[in-house]
Formats: C-alpha cells, structure tokens, sequence
C-alpha cells in the first residue's frame, strides 16, 4: 500500500478552509490537474483531468467520510474501469486541525495495488507525493 501524508499551515480560519474542501466544485481551482468536476450530490461527484496525450479521464468518487470543520474524505470508485485491475482501492482524506487563527491542513492518501502490481507502490510515492503538495498549495494560494 502507498501512504502518502502531507500537512500545511494554511493563513485561514477552519471555516473557511472547511468552505473550500468540503465543496467537490472548488476542486478545479485546488487540486492539481482536475479541470472539471461532474455529477456533484451529497455522497458522490466526478473528477475529470486530462491524460498526457489530453483525453479526459472521469474518475467516479463516493464521499466516505465528512465530519463538518474535521474531516473529509472520498474513494474512488473502481469496479467497471480501467482502474479496477490495478487498484483494490484509493482514498483521500483531508483533515482539518484550529491553529491559533489559522488551520493545519493534513492530506492522506492511500492506494492499495492489486495482486502483482503490489511492487509498483514504490513507483507510486512519487508522483503521489507531487499531487499531496500540490494540493496543499494550491489550497494555500486560495488564501
């Protein structure tokens, strides 16, 4: 399984922030190479970001937690795509701490391989890591 924690001190109160993360339509202005969002209700929206070659690719998401001002947290949604024979499952939760008149900001993400792509997690760290702090900052720049 790839874990990958990142946290940030964000210049705004949890309110906010929570305004911001708790909205999957803010997505496109915050999370790194999302371009749209689609579907949006209560328990689950779709990101789209373009593929290198610039196709869009939609990623179904179910929220799975949300705890107002503390935490929110979505899966994607694998059986019937392309994704299902790689990945047995990818979170992210973003949770939310007061900091004086700030929030500190912590994004994990989990993805657990299938089978014999197992190995590749240690391929995965990478460009994990780049899209965690990407994230941080651009939520960061909202602020």
């Amino acid at each position: 399984m790839a874990r990958t924690v990142r946290s940030r001190r964000i210049g705004a109160p949890p309110d906010a922030v929570w305004r911001v993360v708790a909205d999957p339509h803010q997505l496109p202005r915050w999370w790194p190479g999302v371009t749209r969002v689609e579907r949006v209700d209560r328990e689950r929206f779709t990101l789209v970001m373009p593929t290198k070659r610039g196709k869009p690719v939609r990623l179904d998401q179910r929220v799975s937690e949300s705890v107002e001002l503390e935490r929110r947290g979505w899966t994607q949604e694998l059986p019937g795509t392309p994704f299902e024979r790689l990945l047995e499952a990818w979170t992210t939760t973003i949770e939310l701490e007061p900091d004086g008149d700030g929030t500190i900001v912590r994004i994990v993400e989990l993805q657990q391989l299938r089978g014999s792509f197992r190995p590749g997690a240690l391929l995965q760290r990478r460009p994990a890591r780049k899209r965690v702090e990407g994230a941080l900052t651009g939520l960061a720049g909202l602020f």
